[in-house]
């Protein structure tokens, strides 16, 4: 697959603060890659140089293998930024169609009623006539005005309600599978891992880690296996089991924490322990970053 972006031991720092500490990665075309940290962690800055608003002090970026500061390379990006304001006075098709205008290759109209999903009555509304659901509306239609094929979506669902958020994830599927590169940031840890192929984590602006959703919950969380015991089976017996780190009585059920649900499973069915109402929890991502963030801390 194809670079779409590249950084390779890029830093930034504002005045004696370092926000951005040697940092390095590649993201190939058509991936959907989430960027997420805390606050200050260096998820913003790192998206504006990629953009080409905010320039590295050291190291280097490279957008379609080019400074993001060329004109070729600005035409062939969009940006949805968390905080954005327009013009007012202006009709929603008039300053989308003056967006459309700065790119040779701007997305059709109707595409962009389609995918925003503005009504067509909207469009003669005045922007400061808009509601809040409907200038988050406006913002994605801009970032998509010039059929970008690298998208960046920073936290884009803020302030939305959960049909919303729903609708806006599935036009991004469909923005990933007609081949375009999204990077995006959130706070909603569910919805990076639902959406994303990838995961970028930031803390005091250097990566901690970069995976897959499933990566980083299958080797950071702790995976669980719960049921009813057929007998009484004193504890003990689980946790010299291969795989079971550790067992606990819950209620009426009997919980095993596992690096291995599999293996850990058919050892139990091999020892023949009786079991009913088996449930396997794989853990989730939210699981994931706490246990890696109280790793951290311990080191």
């Amino acid at each position: 697959m194809d670079n779409i972006v590249r950084l390779t031991n890029v830093s930034k720092v504002f005045a004696d603060q370092k926000a951005v500490e040697n940092i390095s990665f590649s993201i190939n075309k058509g991936e959907v890659v989430a960027i997420l940290g805390a606050n200050g962690a260096g998820k913003t800055t790192t998206i504006l140089m990629m953009l080409g608003l905010v320039r590295p002090t050291d190291g280097e970026i490279m957008v379609f293998g080019k400074n993001p500061n060329r004109k070729e390379v600005k035409e062939r990006i969009g940006c949805m930024l968390q905080e954005v304001s327009v013009m007012d006075s202006l009709k929603v098709k008039e300053i989308i169609s003056l967006v459309q205008s700065y790119y040779p290759n701007s997305m059709a109209t109707t595409d962009l009623l389609d995918i925003t999903g503005f009504e067509k009555k909207d469009w003669n509304k005045r922007t400061e006539k808009l509601s809040g659901g409907q200038k988050r509306r406006l913002n994605f239609a801009l970032a998509l005005a010039g059929n970008p094929d690298l998208l960046f979506l920073d936290e884009p669902t803020v302030g939305m309600d959960i049909t919303a958020r729903k609708n806006f994830w599935d036009t991004v599927k469909r923005l990933k599978n007609s081949g375009k590169t999204i990077i995006f940031t959130t706070h909603y840890l569910q919805e990076a891992d639902e959406v994303a192929e990838r995961i970028i984590l930031f803390k005091n602006g250097a990566i901690m880690e970069d995976g897959t959703p499933f990566d980083l919950k299958n080797r950071l969380s702790k995976q669980r296996i719960s049921f009813q015991a057929g007998k009484n089976v004193s504890l003990d017996i689980y946790r010299k089991l291969p795989h079971c780190l550790e067992a606990k009585q819950v209620d009426d059920r009997v919980v095993l924490l596992t690096d291995q649900t599999d293996e850990l499973l058919n050892v139990l069915f091999a020892n023949k322990l009786s079991m009913t109402q088996i449930e396997v929890h794989q853990g989730n991502l939210e699981e994931a970053l706490s246990e890696l963030a109280a790793k951290r801390e311990v080191m």
